[in-house]
């Protein structure tokens, strides 16, 4: 079985617990104007590779992962577009080494498209980026039933989930839409913790290297305040504010600067 990837990363911290393999697949349907990862977006680009090609470059580092209570993190792009091949990837980790699989995912995605590879998934990192669906096809170029209803399928199936929402004022940090995410978060079964993610920056010469006007240009990251407003706000949606799923994280995503195969 062939996967077309971007690119990995052989030590992340950012995506998922512990210290951990993290893999880039190419094609993502959405086209966020926040993005980093735009040159993720091309189905067609990137790298064929094959399972084992990606089992042996996790194999050197596998001790490191299993000490500090890592695995491996599938992202993108959007890692469910090639769900198959993630899914015989997993299976693959676990019955080698037994490791810890997270995947990282927009969740534009039909559920029974997803189901098969939930089998052999231990945790999913599912980014909400606005519960409104008319502002979320503004910001995304896509409306969010599909992804609510993967949201839904996750609750029903018990499935581990940290959620996270990327913070970017005068876009994602009303106060009624935190409201309402926190009120939809609240419904949830499953959920272990809630991270808002500071909008940045980094990935801004990306756009630029592709030939894209970048539609964000002069949005500042949120500050330490904004931050904890919005936090403050998705509690007042109905989140409890001594649930342990609010955890405040100054973390940004890692970029996929790690090498391509070949």
């Amino acid at each position: 079985m062939l996967g077309r990837i971007h690119s990995f990363d052989t030590f992340g911290t950012v995506d998922g617990p512990g210290i951990r393999f993290v893999l880039f697949m190419q094609g993502c349907a959405l086209q966020c104007q926040f993005c980093h990862n735009p040159d993720t977006w091309d189905t067609g680009a990137g790298r064929q590779v094959t399972i084992d090609d990606i089992l042996q470059e996790i194999e050197p580092y596998v001790p490191y992962y299993r000490r500090s209570g890592g695995g491996i993190t599938v992202t993108g792009g959007e890692p469910t577009l090639q769900a198959p091949f993630v899914t015989e990837l997993f299976k693959a980790c676990k019955q080698r080494w037994g490791l810890h699989t997270t995947l990282d995912s927009s969740g534009f995605c039909e559920p029974n498209h997803a189901e098969p590879l939930m089998a052999v998934t231990d945790l999913v990192l599912l980014d909400l980026k606005m519960i409104d669906s008319a502002k979320h096809e503004q910001l995304t170029s896509r409306p969010n039933e599909r992804i609510l209803r993967f949201a839904a399928a996750l609750s029903s199936w018990k499935q581990p989930v940290w959620i996270r929402h990327v913070l970017i004022p005068q876009v994602t940090d009303g106060g009624d839409d935190l409201r309402a995410l926190g009120a939809y978060i609240s419904k949830l079964q499953s959920v272990e913790k809630f991270e808002i993610l500071p909008y940045h920056r980094m990935g801004v010469y990306k756009w630029q290297q592709l030939g894209r006007k970048y539609p964000l240009e002069g949005i500042p990251s949120p500050t330490e305040q904004e931050v904890a407003r919005a936090y403050r706000l998705v509690q007042e949606g109905g989140v409890h504010a001594a649930s342990q799923m609010l955890e405040v994280a100054s973390i940004e995503k890692k970029q996929p600067i790690g090498r391509l195969l070949g």
